[in-house]
């Protein structure tokens, strides 16, 4: 427990400290300078020692005053910073975006600085889960979800379709179709599945391998996670392109062979009323702006080189 004298004969001596003044020190705490001369009696008595020189026409600082002036100055001073932060704080717009945790952690976190930059006046608070967002109940003001476009009672504005491919660590040697039996296939859980799902029965279908029995098989319950299994060798994944672009370009994965697989759309929803408001223009503007400055990745397949 704190053993200190109280906040007003603390505030008062610090004021008359700074300004060398009874008077002065109570023109800016709004009190008269007896009120000031008695917190500062107060305040000695507690302590058991002298903090001014009281002369004529001028008023001194002790060493013990000068000892505790500057601990108050600075303390007072941090107060102060504190209280205007939190004040700036609650005057600043705040959007909440959800997505996905991979999308949130591979690619919307490394683009909030420019959000930043285009919207001085606004804060951006990521979400990041697998359920579709549920706003009247929430304090999400928007999401990027992937499906067909069908969000009753939202409105839903299409981004992009993403696409599907197996890849793999170049160490994993992959060159054609025939080496995925040696392999171990990762998957990763959808939190929804149906015949639009990009999971490998509906890509082995596509390549027509309908009778294909893998080595192993490895599950994530975390999109996330599955990505750093393949970077890791640990099997193949069947990836969002999209997601692992930085990893393709550096040939940490390679995308041995086709066919590409389309995914779901995805889409920007938010609540019909909210359509034309600043916080839904912010995210939308800077959402499509990343977009079209993004490179997606080639589909082209790319083979490792020979040993």
């Amino acid at each position: 427990m704190r053993r200190l004298p109280s906040l007003a004969s603390l505030r008062a001596f610090e004021a008359a400290a700074r300004h060398l003044s009874f008077k002065h020190a109570s023109a800016e705490l709004a009190v008269t300078p007896t009120a000031i001369s008695h917190q500062i009696r107060l305040l000695e008595d507690w302590i058991g020692l002298p903090l001014f020189e009281r002369r004529p026409r001028q008023l001194l600082l002790t060493i013990e005053g000068q000892r505790l002036y500057p601990v108050l100055r600075d303390g007072f001073d941090s107060f102060a910073k504190a209280v205007a932060n939190l004040q700036a704080r609650r005057s600043r717009s705040v959007v909440t975006l959800s997505a996905t945790r991979a999308f949130t952690a591979r690619w919307l976190v490394a683009r909030t600085t420019s959000f930043a930059a285009a919207n001085p006046g606004m804060d951006l608070r990521l979400h990041a889960a697998e359920e579709p967002v549920n706003f009247s109940r929430s304090e999400i003001d928007v999401a990027i979800r992937y499906g067909r476009g069908d969000f009753p009672g939202l409105k839903a504005e299409e981004l992009f379709q993403d696409e599907f491919a197996p890849v793999a660590s170049p160490r994993l040697g992959l060159r054609e179709l025939a080496d995925l039996h040696r392999q171990t296939l990762i998957h990763f859980e959808w939190f929804r599945v149906d015949r639009e799902t990009p999971i490998w029965p509906r890509w082995l279908a596509r390549a027509g391998m309908h009778h294909f029995e893998p080595k192993a098989e490895l599950t994530f319950t975390d999109e996330s996670h599955a990505i750093q299994a393949a970077i890791a060798g640990q099997g193949v994944a069947l990836l969002d392109l999209m997601l692992i672009a930085d990893e393709l370009a550096s040939g940490a994965l390679i995308q041995p062979f086709g066919p590409v697989l389309p995914g779901y759309r995805c889409f920007l929803v938010y609540p019909e009323p909210a359509a034309e408001s600043e916080k839904i223009a912010a995210v939308r503007s800077w959402i499509r702006r990343e977009l079209h400055s993004f490179r997606r990745p080639s589909s082209r397949i790319c083979r490792p080189r020979p040993h």
